[in-house]
């Protein structure tokens, strides 16, 4: 892997103190978002759910709430589009809602940049090529974000995610970190077309084409 000696040495300090440092400046905006959180869609205030980590290892991840629990006519839990509110659109479109991803970066769950993590569910579904994306630590942001987010075919994202683990380097990771900015100020990606937020990850038939 490149950059191995930086993964090993260098990543991680500066995952701790990049992640100290954004934990203070952002400070008074994760203390507005959890009161109006709190206020408009009760508690819990932060959502809490495994998702895999390094090796595919299980970690709690931090984020703000943004959905409700409405049930559909049935009684089941309704659908992503019917559970965002406003509120919830407004803080995923700031990523606002990831900040408390920061708690997970110090504890060592996450890197400040890496291959987002997905659902665990979805760990039987990978292609051997797919599941490398788990030889390093998930990532707040990572090179699928930046190069459309949501926007983009699962197929489409672990690519991307392979690319980057293959290539990780400083370089690399501070590029990203500048990519995210503008990719925050302009919003893009944010959901798939049709989506509120992603579809599930449904692996292709054999010689289909996405």
């Amino acid at each position: 892997m490149k950059g191995s000696f930086y993964l090993r040495k260098g990543k991680r300090m500066i995952d701790v103190v990049g992640a100290a440092g954004a934990l203070i400046v952002t400070a008074p905006v994760q203390l507005l978002a959890a009161a109006v959180v709190r206020r408009q869609m009760g508690t819990p205030v932060i959502f809490r759910q495994q998702r895999p980590g390094l090796d595919g290892r299980p970690f709690t991840l931090l984020k703000f709430r943004t959905m409700v629990n409405t049930l559909d006519g049935s009684g089941a839990i309704g659908s992503d589009a019917d559970r965002l509110t406003a509120l919830g659109r407004r803080l995923r479109a700031s990523s606002i809602d990831e900040l408390p991803e920061l708690w997970n970066v110090i504890r060592g769950d996450m890197s400040l940049v890496g291959p987002r993590p997905l659902l665990m569910e979805y760990l039987p579904r990978y292609s051997p090529e797919q599941a490398c994306r788990h030889e390093v630590r998930p990532g707040i942001t990572g090179w699928a974000q930046v190069n459309g987010r949501n926007a983009l075919t699962w197929e489409e994202k672990f690519e991307l995610d392979v690319w980057y683990v293959e290539n990780l380097t400083f370089g690399l990771d501070a590029r990203i970190l500048w990519r995210t900015v503008v990719t925050v100020f302009t919003r893009g990606g944010i959901a798939a077309d049709g989506h509120a937020t992603a579809p599930e990850f449904k692996p292709l038939p054999p010689g289909a084409q996405p």
